[in-house]
């Protein structure tokens, strides 16, 4: 039965066809009867089927050069009604000049009734239709419960969504009323709906109104005021929704409303996104650039953004076989029709000296991006030869490649967990900045620095998606310490970062990105559960399961003994640079070798600890 009505549904715009066939022919039927007062055609059988072989003729001609059929008439609005009548007039007129001129003349009051007629009935058949349509909608919307919908906005993305939900019978959204914060729009309408008072008065209105389900629908707005609002729909206990972002909207306004999504924690950054200037990324034009770590959260995005700015080769670097296989096949699919632009991916380990020898010998280098690392604070606390393995010697091995055959800029991604690091993790990538530091010095060719920035959003091991996670499976929600504390900023926003400081690099420096206020993790769940409806420690619970062996309460971006300096972009500066004994470093670096070659667990851990300067490298929480 299901197939049988596909099948109708693909041949629907010929039985309009053949619907309108039958209304032209009986509006001149009728026309032609009421000229001549009768309605038997006796005498005039011929003269009539000549006439309506011709009214067939000028209404099918017309109606396909009008493109009447293409058009959805479920979807029918007050233009689309118009446009049909115009046609039904255009094909009239038609008739008339061909009758004229072929001395065919019947007569004005039959032309006259031929209009009106044919007009009134073209009309009145769509307009059933899509009445019909309207109240089947509401048959079954009364037949299923519909979850009560306040919106937050009255713009045109409301205006857009209202208009899409008021002609979709499967919806599961009821709109009851709007907010918005510009008075003049109070006590106004879009599309029925009545805008009720501003946002600041949302928890009454919902309590007032028994709304189920809220929906923010401003797409222009300030990150500080949309997080204010979002905060306010948290505290409802009431599940928010967000519509998609300005692209998403264009390009799926035909129907929207399944593209509406859940609140997602970039919503509540609470600052205004880093936004990168791609005149920033003018030295990686026409350039051969490599990217360790390709394949992972960071990597990946950086070849994105790159692969926009043109290089001259894009080589991405990873071990990992099936990150560097997404990354690829997602560029192949962009990029298929670009033949200037040239990608190629290494399978190979950062670690491994003869591979990266080979690449660089081989490729003409021009840029690196290191990306390429264990992040993994617990697992690299429990195998600390593995995460100085690959963190330190793996770096320390492209950094001595770099300088060898001349790279121009040589670009490390730091994390602020190098900042008196309390983890292997973090005590690793402390030492890689101190190396980028030391072949900084040690090199006139090549620029050699590091980026430093908190969590990034969406990464692989970020905290978000298992909050998601838990709350999607009723919780519940675990926290290590109800006062830890993070900054966060977006993989888009990492990388701009990146990009920006390979830009304005002298060597040697550390870059570091205002990152606003930090955010306790407690608060950041909390507003998760109750922005997908739920009530923290009633419906979903929060556990705390303490801290994790080389985890910290409060992430710092920066040492005491660094200061920062500013540079000509505003988000960015520049941590300024630790001395230390050289000669010593290099020393440690080679004992610590020896016992990474040997997996000598206790002494990786005690010679790391007296590298790193002002921190404390320990499994003690």
């Amino acid at each position: 039965m299901f197939d049988m009505y596909e099948q109708i549904k693909k041949y629907k715009k010929y039985m309009l066809f053949l619907l309108d066939l039958i209304i032209w022919n009986i509006s001149f039927y009728l026309s032609f009867a009421i000229n001549k007062s009768s309605f038997s055609l006796i005498g005039f059988e011929d003269l009539f089927i000549k006439y309506l072989l011709l009214v067939n003729f000028c209404f099918s001609f017309v109606s396909i050069v009008f493109k009447i059929y293409d058009k959805i008439w479920r979807y029918a609005d007050i233009e689309d009604f118009f446009y049909s009548g115009l046609s039904t007039f255009c094909a009239n007129f038609l008739f008339f000049i061909i009758t004229f001129m072929w001395n065919m003349n019947i007569g004005i009051r039959t032309y006259v009734l031929f209009l009106l007629v044919s007009e009134f009935l073209n009309l009145i058949i769509r307009l059933i239709y899509r009445v019909n349509i309207i109240l089947d909608c509401y048959t079954s919307r009364s037949q299923k419960h519909r979850r009560r919908l306040l919106v937050v906005g009255a713009g045109e993305a409301s205006a857009m969504v209202l208009r899409e939900l008021s002609k979709h019978s499967d919806s599961e959204y009821l709109p009851i009323c709007i907010v918005d914060d510009d008075r003049s729009k109070i006590r106004r309408s879009i599309a029925g709906v009545r805008v009720r008072g501003s946002t600041y008065e949302i928890t009454q209105i919902c309590k007032d109104e028994n709304i189920e389900i809220i929906l923010f629908a401003i797409l222009n707005i300030e990150n500080t005021e949309k997080r204010r609002i979002l905060d306010t729909c948290a505290r409802t206990g009431l599940e928010t929704r967000m519509i998609p972002s300005i692209y998403e909207t264009v390009s799926s306004q035909t129907n929207i409303v399944p593209a509406i999504r859940h609140v997602e924690i970039e919503d509540l950054l609470g600052r205004e996104p880093v936004t990168f200037e791609k005149h920033y990324g003018n030295y990686v034009i026409g350039k051969n650039i490599l990217i360790t770590g390709g394949g992972g959260s960071i990597g990946s995005e950086l070849c994105r953004q790159i692969a926009e700015i043109k290089p001259k080769n894009l080589i991405i670097l990873d071990i990992c076989e099936n990150g560097a296989y997404q990354i690829q096949q997602e560029l192949c699919r962009i990029y298929r029709k670009n033949k200037e632009f040239n990608f190629e991916i290494q399978i190979a380990s950062v670690r491994d000296k003869a591979k990266i020898e080979k690449i660089f010998s081989k490729k003409n280098i021009d840029v690196v991006f290191h990306a390429a690392a264990h992040k993994h604070v617990p697992l690299m606390e429990n195998n600390p030869e593995e995460a100085v393995k690959n963190n330190v010697f793996g770096t320390l091995i492209l950094a001595n490649a770099a300088k060898k055959y001349k790279i121009k800029k040589f670009v490390l991604i730091s994390t602020d967990k190098a900042v008196n690091p309390t983890s292997v993790m973090g005590a690793t990538k402390r030492i890689c900045e101190m190396i980028i530091q030391f072949m900084s010095e040690e090199s006139k060719s090549t620029e050699f620095v590091a980026v430093r920035f908190g969590n990034v959003l969406g990464s692989s091991g970020s905290v978000i998606p298992l909050f998601e996670e838990q709350i999607k499976h009723k919780g519940p929600v675990t926290v290590t310490h109800p006062e830890i504390i993070r900054y966060f900023m977006t993989i888009t926003e990492a990388v701009s970062l990146v990009l920006t400081a390979g830009a304005i690099a002298k060597g040697g420096e550390i870059f570091i990105l205002d990152m606003g206020a930090p955010v306790k993790i407690k608060d950041l769940a909390e507003n998760l559960i109750r922005l997908s409806g739920f009530v923290p420690n009633e419906n979903i619970k929060i556990e705390y399961t303490g801290l994790r062996p080389g985890e910290k309460l409060y992430e710092e971006l920066l040492m005491e003994e660094e200061g920062i300096t500013k540079t000509e972009n505003e988000k960015i500066y520049i941590g300024n640079p630790i001395k230390f004994n050289t000669k010593k470093f290099q020393s440690d670096l080679d004992r610590l070798k020896e016992a990474c070659d040997i997996n000598e667990t206790d002494l990786v851990r005690k010679i790391v600890a007296q590298i790193v300067p002002f921190g404390v490298c320990s499994n003690e929480n």
